[in-house]
């Protein structure tokens, strides 16, 4: 087969400007789940209205209304029934999307200064209510669907091009989604190099060819759906391929192959019919609703963990006083979000000292470590001071441990994208963490692997991630020592 790479088609550039290029394909199956959440919330407030007031005024009625163009707003931009996962997650994902959509309503009821002709039980009651029937709904709803899809569903056969670290996830992602009806049932390979065997172990499908002979394969497998994975080195026969297969009565669909790339919270989106992708984004700008609520939940647990352990803190101040001369607590430049310097606040577990130009990491029998010091830097009572940093902003619960800026200067230039944990609040605990990566790294190594950790935490960042962080925590204390 030849490759054509150069030819392109006859549309002028005010047609295919004026084309947006990002669309939202909705499946018949994703509006009736959106139907039947909007249904249950609809019927739970008509219930519990007429139940405790007698009667439907139109005031619940205009609720009804602002609600439900809430869940068709949040919900489609959320993408709340695109996404296959487990319930957990699935779960999760409804439960943050209707307490946004709540919130919403309360913003319009606080500005319509309506909020007062509403029954705070109807209203108590209700949210929970509707909560529980949309996630009963999902459940009931996805389970008739899988069973209709193996009993009377067609497969729409798709083929993947390309065999690398992109297809895997797509063929797995694809053949695992109960809202598409594709089934891809092979792959081929490009026109590159030698295969990644350790990445086409993987695929679950069999391997089918060479690009070269792929209109015999359409043929004989009767594919209608064609995704383009193939990695960047390869991406100039995708134009070619496209004009190539027009005469073939297939959908191509391009899934541009950049894992190759060392990422951070990478998107899709569309400035003027233009998609772009983002490479390296702060999680904080793209999903500030989701970061507002790690920042509640940071500073009302920080709160409530100094209320309780004030007497171990007072404590443990007291022992590091009488340890050796000096003050309680240790202060130093710690480098955080986006690169701002903050101080970091410990107790005090080493000798006072002078630092070399490199801070030293504190490792096992190290002199200038006290022995109270000794004890607070094994069970990492030393850190609790830093939930006076998680109170003032400058830290999180959960995230990258933050470094001394010698030690940043140090690594930055010998670990690939190792600046980038700065993409994010640093925190007293994480992944890396809890992961094995506490404490000393005495190699590159380690270092490298401490980043990997930290990077991965970013890019799948979620509040149930971070709760399950701080549940294993505490195991993760003894699991190694820490000197």
């Amino acid at each position: 087969m030849n490759i054509k790479t150069s030819p392109r088609l006859p549309v002028s550039s005010s047609m295919a400007r004026n084309k947006r290029l990002l669309k939202n394909h909705e499946t018949f199956a994703f509006w009736v789940q959106l139907g039947a959440d909007i249904g249950v919330v609809f019927f739970s407030l008509y219930l519990l209205t007429l139940f405790k007031t007698g009667e439907f005024n139109p005031h619940y009625r205009f609720l009804m209304v602002i609600t439900g163009l809430s869940m068709c707003g949040i919900y489609v931009s959320r993408g709340i029934y695109r996404q296959a996962s487990t319930h957990i997650k699935n779960v999760m994902r409804i439960t943050v999307a209707w307490f946004v959509c709540l919130c919403a309503v309360m913003l319009v009821g606080f500005v319509t200064k309506t909020t007062e002709l509403f029954s705070r039980q109807v209203i108590l009651l209700w949210a929970p209510l509707a909560l529980f029937l949309q996630i009963a709904n999902h459940v009931a709803i996805g389970m008739g669907i899988k069973r209709y899809k193996e009993t009377y569903g067609k497969h729409l056969k798709a083929l993947v091009i390309g065999d690398g670290t992109t297809a895997v996830h797509l063929i797995q992602s694809l053949n695992g989604n109960r809202w598409l009806p594709d089934k891809v049932v092979g792959v081929v390979r490009g026109d590159g190099g030698l295969p990644d065997l350790s990445v086409a172990a993987n695929l679950s499908v069999p391997l089918l060819g060479h690009i070269a002979g792929i209109r015999p394969i359409i043929r004989e497998h009767k594919i209608k759906r064609i995704y383009i994975a193939l990695p960047m080195e390869e991406s100039e026969q995708i134009q070619g391929l496209h004009i190539d297969l027009l005469d073939m009565n297939v959908d191509v669909i391009w899934a541009p192959d950049i894992s190759a790339m060392r990422l951070l919270n990478h998107s899709v989106r569309e400035v003027a019919g233009t998609p772009i992708i983002s490479l390296n984004e702060s999680p904080l700008t793209s999903s500030r609703v989701s970061m507002a609520l790690k920042a509640i939940m940071d500073r009302s647990i920080a709160a409530i963990a100094l209320l309780c352990l004030s007497p171990l803190l007072i404590g443990v101040a007291v022992a590091v006083k009488r340890s050796s001369p000096g003050p309680v607590f240790f202060k130093q430049d710690r480098t955080g979000f986006d690169g701002t310097v903050f101080k970091v606040w410990k107790f005090r577990s080493m000798k006072l000292h002078q630092d070399a130009e490199v801070v030293q990491q504190a490792g096992k029998e190290d002199p200038r470590i006290t022995k109270v010091g000794k004890f607070i830097r094994r069970t990492s009572i030393d850190e609790l001071p830093q939930l006076f940093n998680v109170l003032d902003g400058s830290m999180s619960l959960v995230g990258p441990r933050p470094h001394a800026v010698s030690h940043n200067n140090y690594y930055s230039d010998k670990i690939n994208a190792y600046l980038a944990r700065h993409r994010i609040k640093p925190g007293i605990t994480g992944l890396a963490q809890i992961s094995g990566y506490r404490g000393e790294t005495e190699t590159i190594d380690k270092m490298e692997k401490r980043v990997e950790f930290d990077l991965a935490y970013i890019n799948s960042w979620s509040l149930m991630l971070d709760v399950k962080i701080l549940m294993k925590t505490p195991s993760s204390l003894f699991s190694k020592d820490i000197y």
